[in-house]
């Protein structure tokens, strides 16, 4: 029997980083992955001499953590920082694409939104506070603040390419907190994001940042660090409570005990193990969804790509009844992701809009990718590269209410001493929102520690990461 001061369950950049966190600290500490490699979807592949992102693609340069942790690891010096090439955004616009010039003023400049829509989006600081004091959905907290043209071609297709979600669903103090706090601050969010300029803020897309060989390359440095501490290919059957702390059964692999536990796992995953210790918290998180999505990568050569692919891509508002979601632009965002004369696109289909096509075969989403791209961007011939990446659970959808249930998740430690929960279904899928919360976890984790006095007896390394 292993005995640890805190198990970790799930090894992707949550509950790796609360790993670290804790280790650094000079705490025992093991993790336990299901599949044979950790990462979770944050995963990075060589395909044929290109990069291919599985999962998540950047870091927001505001990200202070990341960076922070980035240089405790010692891969500051790979990173790579958003390629000059990108110079405009796309949306999806009357079954082509509309370009948009990069900076806070695009939408405004560009003709993608109509004069009328442009002059509501100007009269946003003459719009009152709301006096509804629920929560709200994004498409409906936006309609009222900009309008809806804004809401529709801008908003919702955002909404889709960053949380594979509806805006009408989707709940703005989950998803966008920033603006219901500028609104209740200042009464107007541009007034707000106004005051935030002057005071020397920054637009959060123009930092964005990468590794040389991807975002896999984070928890690749987490899982060296760790070494020893992390068990891959092992299944939690089972969390019990002791009067000293848990039993964590994993079946044939033994039972780990443990002062503390972290459940950093998809969202139906930790009901399964949540059910028996705290109900109303197994169904606060059973109630997330998170449908499936399929990522298409292709490669290629330059000169079979009619458009100039000088953005990050492209993203399709709803309206425009399109199958595809959106497209990044690989090896425009990030140098060395294409061998020189090649180009790498990666393709978006499924989520909340269209689960059944995260679902379909490879081969037919190839040929879907294929086809959305010699429409919207002249792509012809075969690729030279061609994957697909299913995940049949995707990225956690922060409906309306949603704050009332990570506010029963926050508070299971109290209702189970001992027991917290980490993952992208609290502040949001990005890396920087994960390892965020996954620092604050391990310091709620390391003073439930300290209060539960010294550990009797570990078998398990607890020498500090330095």
């Amino acid at each position: 029997m292993t005995t640890v001061d805190t198990a970790i369950i799930g090894g992707g950049i949550s509950g790796l980083t609360t790993a670290y966190r804790l280790a650094r600290m000079g705490r025992s500490v093991i993790v336990l992955e299901r599949q044979a490699r950790t990462g979770g979807n944050a995963q990075s592949d060589r395909v044929g001499g290109f990069l291919m992102e599985h999962g998540p693609s950047t870091v927001n340069g505001m990200a202070a953590e990341v960076t922070a942790l980035g240089r405790e690891l010692g891969i500051d010096g790979l990173r790579r920082d958003l390629g000059e090439g990108v110079r405009r955004r796309y949306l999806v616009k009357d079954g082509g694409l509309s370009g948009i010039p990069v900076g806070p003023l695009g939408f405004l400049t560009s003709d993608y939104l109509s004069l009328k829509g442009r002059l509501r989006v100007f009269a946003e600081p003459f719009v009152g506070r709301s006096s509804h004091s629920g929560d709200e959905s994004v498409a409906a907290y936006c309609a009222r603040r900009f309008g809806r043209e804004f809401a529709d071609r801008v908003m919702d297709p955002l909404v889709g390419g960053l949380y594979a979600g509806l805006a009408d669903q989707l709940s703005v103090s989950a998803v966008f907190p920033r603006l219901v706090e500028l609104e209740r601050r200042f009464g107007s969010v541009t007034m707000g994001a106004v005051r935030g300029r002057m005071r020397g803020g920054r637009m959060p897309g123009s930092r964005l940042y990468s590794w040389r060989d991807g975002i896999g390359t984070l928890p690749k440095a987490l899982t060296a660090a760790l070494g020893a501490r992390i068990r891959t290919g092992t299944t939690v059957h089972a969390i019990r409570r002791l009067s000293d702390g848990f039993a964590v059964d994993t079946g044939p692999d033994g039972t780990v005990r443990a002062r503390s536990v972290v459940i950093a796992t998809q969202p139906h995953v930790a009901a399964r193990m949540l059910e028996p210790l705290d109900g109303d918290a197994a169904a606060a998180v059973g109630s997330i969804a998170a449908p499936p999505i399929a990522v298409v990568f292709l490669a290629y050569d330059r000169d079979q790509i009619d458009h100039p692919l000088d953005g990050l891509g492209f993203l399709s508002p709803s309206g425009e009844d399109r199958a595809l979601t959106g497209s990044l632009f690989c090896s425009t965002m990030f140098a060395n992701r294409a061998p020189g004369g090649k180009v790498a696109l990666s393709v978006y289909f499924g989520g909340a809009r269209a689960p059944e096509l995260g679902r379909q075969s490879g081969d037919a989403l190839i040929a879907l990718a294929r086809e959305e791209l010699r429409q919207l961007i002249g792509a012809r011939g075969m690729p030279l590269q061609t994957r697909v990446r299913h995940w049949p659970v995707g990225l956690p959808q922060a409906t309306v209410g949603h704050p009332d249930r990570t506010a029963c998740l926050e508070s299971v430690c109290e209702r189970v001493p001992g027991l917290y929960l980490t993952g992208n279904y609290f502040g949001g899928p990005s890396v920087g929102n994960c390892v965020a919360r996954a620092y604050a976890q391990a310091v709620e984790v390391g003073a439930f520690l300290d209060r539960s006095g010294p550990s009797e007896s570990q078998d398990f390394s607890a020498a500090a990461i330095r």
